[in-house]
């Protein structure tokens, strides 16, 4: 385990009573609220020092109202230093006063509009969708990339055509980790991390692997390929928590992180765990 607090890159609160979540429903296990202090009680003994939270795709008309809430619990939880929030970006030049409103939150530090869940794979590179991304640039604000495999391709051709935006790839682009497949994923993500405006979080792995039967050793071969790809210099850690406990519990998580990691410098652990994350989301 790490020696020193880290800074968790991907992290979900919801609270059910206050925002409506569409989805939840469909996944009993996690469908209850999840606030600071459960986070607090799963960490266990591992040492937080910062949290970014992200927006858990609450009905799209509650995406301000969803940062809000965060950065009133930012008051009390101060360890939460950034917000990427959601923002309909597929309505293009529509979507400026809705982006503008959630930049004027100093918490808010990006945006996330889910990718993953579109069953058209030309979805990200519909025009009103790629001028949407092209206007974060104007508002300092980075991009999330949640996808599935079969999109890495598309999206690797969104991020050419928005050059001035920062993009974080979450859960390092979905590979069938259960199946253990690694093309074309393999060649893909190399081609992606050319561009030097993208970014990579080692996190959400343990939900693509079989759940209950999941090894450090199922990981290993798509961690070692993110490092490989992106450098100690643009990948950082994150917990995907609470959706990480359908597969794991966080310390075992960390563990896993920890032991594909072995062997790495002190300095390329604090840029993992910490340096990397505190550059791209300015905490």
């Amino acid at each position: 385990m790490p020696n020193f607090p880290l800074v968790d890159t991907h992290v979900h609160l919801w609270d059910t009573e206050r925002l409506s979540y569409p989805w939840l429903p469909g996944v009993p296990a996690i469908d209850r609220n999840h606030l600071v202090a459960d986070y607090r009680r799963a960490c266990g003994p591992v040492e937080v020092a910062k949290m970014i939270f992200v927006q858990c795709d609450c009905a799209p008309a509650q995406s301000q109202q969803e940062a809000e809430w965060v950065a009133e619990l930012a008051r009390a939880e101060t360890r939460i230093g950034g917000i990427v929030a959601r923002a309909s970006l597929e309505e293009g030049d529509a979507a400026e006063p809705a982006v503008a409103r959630l930049a004027s939150l100093p918490l808010v530090k990006g945006v996330r509009r889910l990718i993953q869940s579109e069953p058209d794979l030309e979805f990200c590179l519909r025009p009103d969708f790629v001028r949407g991304v092209q206007m974060l640039s104007h508002y300092n604000l980075s991009f999330d990339l949640c996808i599935k495999h079969p999109q890495l391709a598309n999206t690797i051709e969104l991020v050419r055509r928005c050059p001035n935006v920062n993009f974080v790839l979450d859960h390092i682009g979905k590979p069938d980790i259960q199946a253990g497949r690694l093309d074309p994923w393999r060649d893909e993500l190399r081609e992606l991390a050319r561009m030097g405006n993208v970014w990579c979080k080692l996190s959400g792995m343990v939900t693509e692997a079989e759940h209950t039967r999941w090894t450090p050793a199922d990981l290993r071969p798509y961690i070692d390929h993110v490092i490989a790809c992106f450098g100690f210099e643009r990948v950082m850690f994150g917990s995907d928590w609470p959706v990480s406990t359908l597969a794991t519990d966080y310390p075992r998580w960390v563990a896993a992180v920890d032991e594909a990691l072995r062997g790495c410098s002190a300095e390329e652990l604090r840029r993992v765990y910490v340096r990397n994350a505190e550059r791209f989301y300015r905490v």
